[in-house]
């Protein structure tokens, strides 16, 4: 089986066979490592991601397979992008750049 870990250090194919090989054992890594990340963000963001990953937890809970769940986690991911105050709208928002990459401002002469 062919290792695929990217720079983070998650190795696929190690979750699949825990997964595979002892559910509970899984779970309980899958539930500590989601607790560390949301633990390591900054203070402000915790509260929100926790919610969200509530959300997620029962979208799992009700799902009648895995594969539905995912495809609810799918929709609600791309509803958070194209919803009017989503990601895309906010990303339309953002200053105009020049071709240079730079923001682009109209420059005052104060005198000196």
């Amino acid at each position: 089986m062919q290792e695929q870990q990217d720079n983070d250090g998650f190795d696929f194919d190690q979750w699949a066979i825990l997964a595979d090989k002892d559910p509970e054992a899984f779970e309980l890594k899958r539930i500590s490592t989601i607790e560390a990340v949301i633990s390591d963000a900054p203070a402000r963001c915790q509260m929100q991601l926790r919610r969200l990953q509530w959300k997620l937890d029962r979208i799992r809970d009700t799902a009648p397979t895995p594969l539905a769940a995912c495809v609810r986690m799918q929709e609600m991911m791309w509803d958070s992008v194209l919803r009017d105050d989503g990601l895309l709208a906010r990303l339309r928002q953002l200053p105009a750049r020049n071709e240079s990459g730079r923001d682009t401002a109209r420059i005052l002469d104060f005198q000196r």
